[in-house]
């Protein structure tokens, strides 16, 4: 098998990935850049944003996982790189101004410690024989010995450890060899050595949405909880893609790919507007608003608190505004020190004030009849607007790199 029927394989096998990303690395080199918009990104056919050159080491793997591709039950064309393929190559891309990182992940063969072995003889050649600075972001393989761990993370910028699942129940029934034991034992390890010359963007994970029955409070309280004991710089949420068949799996032809939006979007909630997990979801309303992003429904269960005035209330309480984000925010705390806002005034900061104007005032004023400020109105109005954004969507598909 040729070099470029290997990468036609290992690239569309690392498709399913979703925890990749560039953000956070500044590591200073003439060759590559790992700056925080250093790695180019494509969209894969199901809508989520990838980095390039993002590649298996292999898809051969000893693991059964009920929901990946990869499985070793399954019956698919199998290929293994080489470290020095692998450099090659990223190599090649890079000067051909394709790529300026690359994301490595890989099934396991064998066990888990020969296969982060050739991860680390992959990267050790990038940066130390071909001297590559770019960013670089390496999937752990659990149960892989902490000394190869420790080697792995001095050499890259970001390192990941996927969940997988939500609960340890999903685990045994989707993917009995694996252990959630291992996995937090890698980001408490990667969280307790952090440094500039260890992991220094960071660790991420991914949850798989959609394959098992948990509720998005169960996976929302679960992000919840991996923030706040292993300082994740992010969880990805990938929506579950039918690629098997097994009794144990959901009947499902299209990926939920609107419920995956909405779990990032609570996410974002989460690290960057002051929410909590159960300010948005309970017990007795454990999933999201599919008509209504999060912030939105929100708004509509507590009207009692709005409006907010734009002269006078906090930092805080502008980010809980529907159509007010953390840019337009700063905005309008340092304007309003200096002259008294408009309506016109918020949309030059890049206020969304069609979603706003529903839940503020510009000096004691709304830019609607008070009559329309019931939370009838405002909720068909918001659904209408989603209905509208969903109509307007393209479909993006992956960029080829053949």
């Amino acid at each position: 098998m040729n070099l470029q029927e290997k990468l036609k394989i290992l690239a569309d096998s690392a498709k399913y990935d979703a925890s990749c990303s560039s953000s956070g690395s500044n590591r200073q080199s003439s060759f590559g850049n790992a700056h925080m918009s250093g790695i180019c990104h494509s969209f894969s056919s199901d809508g989520r944003c990838i980095s390039l050159l993002k590649i298996l080491l292999t898809n051969c793997c000893i693991f059964d996982c009920k929901y990946c591709l990869n499985r070793k039950s399954n019956n698919i064309p199998r290929a293994i790189f080489t470290p020095e393929e692998i450099c090659a190559i990223t190599i090649n891309f890079y000067k051909r101004n394709y790529i300026e990182g690359l994301f490595l992940s890989s099934g396991i063969i064998k066990n888990p410690n020969y296969t982060m072995d050739l991860i680390i003889q992959t990267v050790e050649l990038l940066r130390n024989k071909y001297h590559f600075g770019g960013y670089i972001h390496a999937k752990v393989i659990p149960g892989a010995d902490e000394s190869l761990l420790k080697k792995l993370g001095s050499l890259v910028d970001r390192l990941s450890a996927n969940i997988e699942l939500p609960t340890e129940n999903g685990l045994k029934l989707l993917a009995p060899n694996k252990k959630s034991v291992n996995i937090n034992k890698v980001m408490k390890y990667v969280k307790d050595n952090r440094s500039k010359n260890f992991v220094p963007a960071g660790q991420s994970t991914q949850m798989i949405i959609g394959a098992t029955k948990e509720t998005d409070l169960d996976i929302m309280l679960k992000s919840e909880t991996m923030y706040r004991n292993y300082n994740l710089k992010r969880v990805f949420y990938s929506a579950y893609v039918p690629v098997n068949t097994d009794s144990n799996l959901p009947t499902i032809s299209i990926p939920p790919l609107k419920r995956e939006n909405r779990l990032y979007q609570t996410d974002w909630l989460l690290r960057y507007y002051g929410f909590k997990v159960t300010d948005i979801l309970d017990h007795e309303n454990p999933n999201l608003n599919i008509l209504v992003d999060p912030k939105a429904s929100w708004a509509l269960k507590n009207l009692q608190t709005f409006p907010k005035e734009i002269m006078t209330c906090s930092y805080y309480e502008l980010l809980k505004v529907p159509g007010i984000g953390v840019t337009s925010a700063k905005r309008i705390m340092k304007s309003r020190q200096y002259f008294k806002l408009s309506f016109k005034d918020l949309k030059r900061m890049g206020v969304v004030l069609k979603r706003a104007q529903y839940f503020i005032t510009c000096n004691g004023k709304f830019n609607l009849r008070e009559e329309y400020i019931n939370k009838g109105f405002i909720e068909s109005n918001l659904v209408w607007e989603e209905l509208e954004k969903s109509n307007s969507i393209t479909n993006n598909k992956q960029l080829s790199l053949f």
